[in-house]
């Protein structure tokens, strides 16, 4: 008999990792209740529910900030320690902090301690079993590739150890076998496909260049079996898109259309009004802080920058049309005398100062003026210089497609990939932004603000 697996998806992981989170927030409460003086939580009361909920979304809040539902770091027992303490304490300090619908603040500061041990403590025993005992093979998402090109499939199965760990890879069924790869080989010519799948407990199967090669059309018959039977069916494309994130570089030739639809949001006014909303409350606040931190940058600037505070910059914006973007300088004055120049990661141009608000990313933070006036939005596409937009368009014709939205002061593409210092790297970039014109809509928006917090207070900016 073939082993029994139970594979969780993605998506199930990230679901069962935020229900055992609060199952265990509030395990952890009733315990630290019965075991010590813990009287923060009246749990008698009818209030409780209200109180339990709100600490379970800002629970869920922090944990989504601090990476907790990354599965990456969700399978790292030290990172997740690390995640897990932050998401505690952050927790903990807004929740005592709000006023009416959470507890009155103690007067006995001891009931806080015990309010953040049983959050951390909890959440971290939870995650500890999780790793140990359901972040295994057994339980991972079990697929075969089927394939006529070795090194398209070469491709994607260094994409899925790289990007998605998550997923087995049983074998691939390809004329030739593939040297010195790990991965089990399945002759075409002996196995049986339908028969290997439901033995081997297969969840998924991956078909690259389906209907353009003899190879993967001798096997349609047993593909439309499978389907029928309720067998996953994935074309490589779809697949590759799902765990990048990103539009494939397959799409971008002359069929391009017929992948890239642009999402529904493009035309849902209520969508359009409420982002436009969320921008003009969003610069103001940004316009109130910049104006708060304007006298720290100001002597940091002089002591170590020397020279004019802000830099103005023509960019290429929605439609095309050209505006003046404002920022903090973080190089020196004069570094483009010679033209315009790609910014390299440790560019010599930088100055100290300016490398630290680039890391902080505070250089972006007197964009919220240009959001304001309506040049940008919180969210889209990075708005490109006129030089660059020139030059990346002439090699990549579908480069101006990001331009039918308002540029952004964070993205998809920030938020996802590095700073890109070539064509090569901004190509990559436009394939980030392709996929956030083509998937746009509020959950994704929030994603990218949540991912540009994480990438702040983990200083990963530029």
């Amino acid at each position: 008999m073939p082993q029994k697996n139970v594979p969780f998806s993605i998506s199930e992981r990230k679901l069962l990792l935020r229900v055992f989170d609060i199952v265990f927030t509030i395990g952890g409460l009733v315990l630290v209740s019965f075991l010590f003086n813990f009287h923060y939580f009246k749990f008698e009361n009818n209030t409780v529910y209200s109180y339990m909920f709100i600490l379970s979304a800002y629970v869920l809040l922090f944990g989504q900030i601090f990476e907790m539902y990354n599965l990456e770091v969700a399978n790292d027992k030290y990172l997740i320690l690390r995640s897990t303490i932050l998401t505690g304490f952050s927790t903990t300090l807004f929740y005592v902090f709000t006023p009416v619908v959470t507890p009155i603040l103690p007067e006995n500061r001891l009931q806080i301690l015990y309010l953040f041990l049983a959050i951390t403590v909890s959440i971290y025993i939870w995650r500890y079993a999780y790793i140990q005992f359901i972040f295994k093979p057994i339980f991972f998402n079990r697929i075969i590739i089927l394939g006529s090109d070795n090194n398209e499939i070469i491709k994607l199965i260094n994409l899925i150890n790289t990007k998605a760990p998550n997923n087995n890879i049983i074998g691939y069924i390809s004329p030739k076998e593939i040297l010195n790869q790990p991965a089990k080989f399945l002759d075409a010519n002996k196995v049986m496909l339908k028969e290997f799948v439901l033995n081997s407990q297969i969840s998924e199967v991956v078909v690259d260049n389906f209907h353009k090669s003899e190879f993967t059309n001798q096997f349609t018959p047993q593909l439309i079996s499978l389907f029928k039977r309720g067998n996953k069916i994935t074309s490589s494309e779809k697949f590759i898109e799902s765990i990048s994130k990103k539009v494939p570089e397959t799409h971008l030739n002359e069929s391009f259309y017929n992948h890239l639809n642009f999402s529904t949001s493009q035309q849902n006014r209520v969508y359009l009004i409420f982002h436009r909303v969320f921008d003009i409350i969003g610069s103001i606040i940004g316009i109130v802080f910049l104006i708060g931190l304007l006298p720290f940058v100001f002597l940091g600037n002089l002591i170590w920058n020397k020279g004019a505070l802000f830099y103005y910059q023509e960019r290429v914006g929605k439609g095309g049309k050209l505006f003046k973007i404002v920022k903090l300088r973080t190089m020196v004055e004069n570094a483009e005398k010679s033209g315009a120049v790609w910014a390299q990661k440790d560019d010599e141009r930088i100055t100290k100062f300016g490398k630290f608000l680039r890391r902080t990313r505070l250089d972006e933070v007197p964009q919220f003026i240009n959001i304001l006036k309506g040049d940008m939005s919180i969210i889209g596409p990075r708005p490109e210089r006129t030089e660059f937009v020139a030059e990346l368009s002439e090699n990549y014709p579908f480069y101006t497609i990001r331009n039918v939205i308002k540029p952004g002061l964070t993205g998809w593409a920030q938020v996802e990939y590095p700073y890109a210092s070539t064509k090569e790297e901004q190509y990559t970039k436009l394939r980030y932004d392709l996929y956030y014109i083509k998937e746009r809509n509020l959950l994704l928006d929030f994603k990218i603000i949540i991912k540009t917090i994480s990438t702040v207070l983990f200083y990963r900016g530029t």
